[in-house]
């Protein structure tokens, strides 16, 4: 495997760091993957997004993480959701310019990012979100979207940041319900089933390409 390249691209705030890793075997799609909450030490290097990422590369997808506006080499502040929802889009407007607006397209994201990957999913033409442990009570940017696609949500029953029991009532009021797994006995970060975690999204990337 080879390392993701890291560069800056012209972001809504500024330069936005971005970190492109190659698919394994043929392309089949690109991916844009959302980090946790910048204020709480989120970034592109968090071993969930990371996870994300090399799930979708596996299953032939050029994957895109990228640091949110003001984190590690990305200008601008931190801007509660909204600024943050722009720097998803432009990460998905560069996966367009560098490869064709035609490939398959997967939006994911954890914690806070879970929450802006629902977001950038329902104002793009993604064709897959997945959310792990999405942030789902921030309420900034108004009601929850449609996704417009098909979503996987995973989460843990012993999640003390986003607590499991909160979301499953904010999912039982969504028209658009995801697939879900809940996991007994996993937190919030999935520390010791990464390795499962990553299993479980490529499956579903799987699954949802062979179908395209």
């Amino acid at each position: 495997m080879n390392d993701p390249k890291r560069y800056t691209i012209d972001g809504p705030a500024g330069a936005l760091e971005v970190a492109l890793g190659e698919p394994e075997g043929e392309r089949r799609g690109v991916a844009v993957i959302c980090h946790p909450h910048p204020l709480y030490g989120g970034t592109l290097d968090n071993k969930v997004a990371y996870t994300l990422a090399r799930a979708a590369e596996q299953q032939g997808l050029a994957a895109l993480r990228f640091n949110f506006r003001g984190v590690g080499d990305s200008e601008g502040l931190h801007d509660g959701g909204e600024g943050e929802l722009d720097d998803a889009l432009a990460a998905i407007a560069h996966l367009r310019e560098q490869f064709g607006p035609d490939e398959p397209l997967l939006v994911a994201g954890f914690s806070f990012g879970g929450w802006i990957s629902l977001h950038a999913a329902a104002r793009s033409d993604a064709v897959q979100l997945v959310t792990v442990a999405p942030a789902l009570s921030y309420t900034v940017l108004g009601d929850l979207p449609a996704p417009g696609c098909p979503w996987f949500y995973i989460h843990g029953e012993a999640d003390d940041v986003v607590p499991a029991q909160g979301n499953r009532h904010i999912l039982e009021t969504l028209q658009s319900v995801p697939d879900q797994v809940w996991l007994p006995e996993v937190g919030h970060f999935f520390h010791g089933h990464l390795t499962g975690l990553r299993r479980r999204v490529t499956s579903v990337i799987d699954e949802r390409w062979s179908a395209l």
